[in-house]
């Protein structure tokens, strides 16, 4: 485990924001490396310099920080979404460019890959209530909502339901993106990287096309 020093210094202050930002960083690291169940709130406020009532303050507890630590991830993305939604040439395009930029972001962040993975939807508790990150209900709205449109343009196929195949797209990439981390781990086949899964998405959704004569061109390789 590795050992976090308190990340206040005194320009820090105890501002609002600058607490919040620690306990987000700090419980990310911990979560990724420990497992949520493993976490304590204790430990995370100490580890992040503040106290358990701050944490419960701006969170409400450790399931409201791990919401957050999630929304913020999906947050981050919302802005390149709106732009490839826009420069795409159909909503097929626009689909394989979503999910490269999502494994992409998720592969330069292990943590929240780990997290994603582990912890995203996962039953708690004796009710078995799913947690859902409403970031994730957002993403994986955008993604269906772009396949119900490729169905009308006829850039996608329209004999199966939008929410149908963004299940299926999406299990594709969390499929991958756990073989990918336990690659990592030694726990598997040897790690594939970026041109691979780039490579796989584009044959999985251009598949979806109507005809192959309608696929779309591979996302311009950055």
């Amino acid at each position: 485990m590795a050992a976090y020093a308190p990340l206040m210094t005194a320009a820090d202050g105890d501002g609002t924001q600058t607490s919040r930002s620690r306990l987000l960083s700090v419980a990310k690291s911990l979560f990724g490396q420990n497992g949520y169940d493993q976490t304590s709130t204790s430990a995370i406020a100490r580890a992040a310099g503040t106290s358990e009532s701050q944490l419960m303050r701006y969170f409400g507890g450790k399931a409201g920080l791990l919401e957050a630590i999630f929304n913020d991830a999906w947050t981050a993305l919302g802005g390149s979404v709106s732009q490839i939604v826009t420069d795409s040439q159909h909503a097929r395009e626009a689909t394989l460019r979503l999910l490269v930029m999502m494994m992409t972001a998720l592969g330069r962040d292990h943590d929240i890959a780990v997290l994603f993975l582990l912890e995203g939807r996962r039953m708690r508790g004796v009710t078995h209530e799913v947690f859902l990150s409403q970031g994730f209900v957002q993403f994986f709205k955008i993604l269906s909502d772009l396949i119900g449109k490729g169905q009308q343009e006829g850039s996608f196929r329209n004999d199966v339901k939008p929410v149908v195949l963004a299940s299926a797209i999406m299990g594709c990439a969390e499929a991958m993106m756990r073989d990918r981390l336990m690659a990592e781990h030694g726990e598997g086949e040897s790690a594939f990287d970026d041109v691979a899964v780039r490579t796989t998405f584009a044959s999985m959704v251009n598949g979806l096309a109507p005809s192959p004569t309608a696929a779309a061109p591979e996302p311009a390789k950055k």
